[in-house]
């Protein structure tokens, strides 16, 4: 469970996120509530409770969906068990599109949104995922139709999706707006775009913040631009990074509180390169990886401390289904011969308690 993210908090609640009787005698300064809140030394009070959970190892497995592979835009979907075995394809009966973003939402559960279908058409639709990997038809779209964004949990169980291209933008063919998404996967309108419109890539960090980093503006360069998202769902500013310029390279959650980018392309082709969060959202210099370059993939959290980076695209152009393990220290793995479909464009997010 999770604490409420509003209004009154009691002790009892407190007892029962620590697995303790709901009628124990506990007090704020008790170590374990102030572990569960963050707050190791110094002022503490119960809004620092706001949204946290005794879970430390959330989000148990994974889901590839969507993307576009030989056969055009699909509604493929793929699991990943807490182990990091992905299944074999499941084809659901919804709008197939690529250029998608996800993120997991409401401790368990997640949701795919926006992208691209035959046309072309820009969507702002989604569709909700259960904490069993059942994947709900398509709801109606709210904000700006567009692909190429990207997504992350915040909060502790609520998610956010930004950023992205649309050719049709009043305000340009690259957009900065964010729509922030519930607990209850309810999708909200459009926030005025923080930093550099940009197609981007999103990570949740320091167990309740996300970050979009990396992605391509338009003109002659890629970015290495990232911008902080607070675990109420506000965007910073354009921070500059220690990462090279790139875009097409995915962000996902490890070690329980950190981020990693990885793969991608950029003016010099594409590349294996990955570049590891800190908790505190400090994006570290490129490390080159094991496992074929490739761009345009896609990555998730799972076991609680790991991820995966799955599937994507080689100019030629190539297509896979290949995986690679992430270790709960942001060491990546070589490739895992893939399963289901080869496609690119595609979106993965965590879910399951």
């Amino acid at each position: 469970m999770t604490l409420p993210t509003s209004g009154a908090i009691s002790m009892s609640q407190v007892n029962t996120e620590l697995g303790l009787s709901s009628t124990a005698t506990i007090g704020l300064n008790d170590a374990a509530v102030r572990t569960l809140a963050g707050v190791p030394s110094g002022a503490i009070s119960m809004s620092n409770l706001y949204g946290k959970s005794n879970n430390t190892k959330p989000n148990q497995r994974a889901i590839f969906g969507f993307g576009s592979g030989g056969a055009g835009y699909t509604s493929i979907f793929n699991l990943v068990s807490s182990t990091g075995v992905v299944s074999s394809d499941s084809v659901v009966g919804i709008d197939g599109r690529d250029g998608i973003a996800a993120a997991g939402y409401g401790g368990d559960k997640a949701i795919f949104g926006f992208g691209q279908a035959d046309g072309p058409i820009y969507l702002s639709e989604t569709n909700l995922v259960s904490n069993t990997g059942v994947v709900a038809g398509d709801t109606a779209g709210v904000g700006t139709p567009r692909n190429y964004a990207a997504g992350a949990g915040y909060g502790g169980d609520k998610a956010i999706i930004g950023y992205g291209v649309n050719v049709y933008l009043i305000s340009g063919y690259y957009g900065s707006m964010t729509n922030l998404v519930s607990n209850t996967g309810v999708v909200a309108g459009d926030t005025a775009g923080v930093g550099t419109g940009r197609t981007v890539a999103a990570a949740g960090y320091g167990l309740d913040k996300a970050i979009f980093a990396f992605g391509y503006p338009g003109g002659a360069d890629y970015t290495n631009v990232t911008n902080l998202v607070s675990n109420t769902g506000v965007v910073a500013g354009n921070v500059t990074s220690a990462g090279s310029n790139k875009a097409g390279n995915p962000g996902a959650g490890y070690g329980i509180d950190k981020a990693i980018f990885g793969y991608g392309n950029n003016l010099g082709g594409v590349i294996a390169i990955t570049n590891l969060v800190s908790n505190t959202g400090v994006v570290a210099s490129d490390t080159g990886v094991a496992g074929t370059a490739r761009y345009d993939l896609a990555a998730a959290g799972y076991a609680g401390d790991k991820a995966i980076f799955g599937y994507g695209l080689v100019n030629g152009p190539t297509l896979y289904s290949i995986t690679n393990l992430v270790s709960n220290t942001g060491v990546v793995a070589s490739d895992t011969a893939g399963v289901g479909t080869a496609r690119t464009r595609l979106a993965a997010a965590s879910f399951s308690s």
